[in-house]
């Protein structure tokens, strides 16, 4: 007879099966996840970056990629896309929960999307650098993440930028004025423009004296008027961050500005079409002579004139805003341009590895000198380069100028992340529109203005 084995010997076999399978289990699930990372890093780091205004900003760029490719030994897609689709696409993607590792987008609100816990903190990329950094770049990047009840930065700062005017030397000769004659008091200053339109449309029809941005799909349009309310001092939140709309001096503030703003459409200072330009059309009316002036929240206009040294030098003229209607110099709004990287993205570590490269003071001055000087460094140890500081270039060194030595703010987005919505909905744009388009009076415009921010604020409580 067959000996049966003993209850011990039963148990102990049991207990031996269950330890090796509670100790595979984790090798197997470890297994899985190790096969699921490679098979992402061999599809490699997806990065999504808005498109150049000049083909040498994209080609910089997919060099950058190709060497951070080199020494890391990892594999990157670079992709291209215009500032309208990038935004839509990645909101698409974020939705279907396949976004891309790196994000560069000049139209996403990351305050908005760090509030809702859209973003991955990227502390570990901007720590170890952070002191290369100027305030204000820190400021653009160190957000609140609603999700997480926590302040941290979620965006890596690259570039920075504000608005300056530009106009046309040439023109001004054909009414027999010169830069020097510019005025430099508010009131006086946009008389100056308003004398030089009417000397010119005189002689020449077809040129406006102004190029200044009234559509809703422009931001553009939302930048400017903003550098506006910051002039006449009309304070949209207070030092808090808090909404201060229902102070009767903001509405009237902001009826004025409205007012003062439309005026210059209703009266005939700007083509017609200016209702219907997006961001570029400021751009290719006043390189196409079209406007003796043009106030531009970037380098762009400059930029496309690099080549063209006789141009650049001598018929293109750049300056900063005049002072405010009180006498007091003005604060310049700062933009500040940064990468980010989703919170689902599957690639997170190798995206703050490129990050990490792209930020490096020569590799990042290289990109943005190599793209015609469009935006400027945020890295103190790149704008130190004389490229930047250069006074025979009086576009770039104005900028500059500006930046490092003048009175500068960033937009309300970084204090309080829910005006975001504001600038992205354009409020102002559509307020403008309708004065000018529908025929309401400012007040009403305002109300209207008002009434959807407040209720645009009220959505978030």
């Amino acid at each position: 007879m067959t000996k049966k084995p003993s209850y011990h010997l039963v148990l102990a076999i049991a207990i031996i099966a269950l330890v090796i399978a509670c100790n595979s289990e984790p090798k197997l699930q470890n297994t899985q996840i190790e096969q699921q990372r490679s098979l992402e890093r061999e599809n490699g780091l997806q990065i999504w970056w808005d498109k150049g205004y000049i083909a040498e900003e994209d080609e910089i760029l997919q060099q950058i990629v190709d060497n951070w490719q080199q020494k890391s030994g990892e594999k990157a897609k670079l992709s291209f896309y215009v500032a309208d689709e990038i935004a839509q696409k990645t909101q698409r993607a974020i939705k279907a929960g396949n976004p891309p590792d790196v994000l560069f987008s000049s139209r996403a609100e990351y305050p908005l999307l760090a509030l809702q816990g859209e973003l991955a903190d990227v502390s570990d990329v901007i720590e170890p650098v952070e002191q290369s950094y100027t305030d204000t770049a820190r400021k653009s990047a160190y957000l609140y993440n609603n999700v997480e009840k926590k302040y941290s930065y979620y965006s890596v700062p690259l570039h920075q930028a504000t608005i300056h005017i530009f106009y046309w030397r040439d023109l001004l000769e054909r009414v027999e004025k010169k830069p020097d004659d510019i005025p430099l008091e508010w009131n006086e200053f946009w008389d100056f423009w308003r004398d030089v339109h009417t000397s010119i449309y005189q002689k020449q029809p077809e040129i406006y004296g102004l190029g200044m941005p009234f559509s809703i799909e422009a931001s553009d349009t939302y930048y400017l008027f903003e550098q506006i309310l910051e002039a006449y001092n009309v304070q949209i939140l207070d030092d808090s961050g808090n909404l201060a709309i229902d102070n009767p001096k903001v509405r009237e503030g902001i009826i004025n500005c409205l007012q003062w703003y439309a005026d210059f459409y209703l009266q005939d200072y700007v083509p017609s079409d200016a209702i219907n330009w997006l961001d570029p059309d400021n751009n290719r009316n006043f390189l196409n002579h079209n406007v003796v002036m043009t106030p531009n929240p970037t380098l762009s206009i400059a930029t496309a004139l690099r080549s063209d040294k006789k141009t650049y030098l001598n018929k293109l003229g750049t300056m900063e805003f005049p002072h405010k209607p009180d006498g007091d110099r003005l604060k310049h709004l700062v933009s500040v341009r940064q990468a980010a990287i989703l919170n689902t993205a599957k690639n997170r570590e190798l995206a703050k590895d490129f990050l990490s490269y792209l930020i490096q003071p020569e590799v990042i001055n290289n990109y943005l000198k190599s793209a015609g000087g469009r935006y400027l460094p945020a890295i103190i140890p790149a704008i130190q380069d004389s490229f930047w500081t250069n006074p025979q270039d009086l576009h770039i060194s104005t900028a500059t100028k500006t930046l490092t030595k003048g009175q500068t703010r960033l937009f309300y987005s970084v204090q309080n992340p829910i005006y975001s919505s504001v600038l992205e909905e354009n409020v102002w744009g559509l307020a403008l529109n309708r004065i000018i388009v529908d025929g309401v009076s400012p007040e009403q415009a305002a109300d209207e203005a008002i009434a959807r921010i407040e209720t645009i604020f009220s959505e978030w409580k």
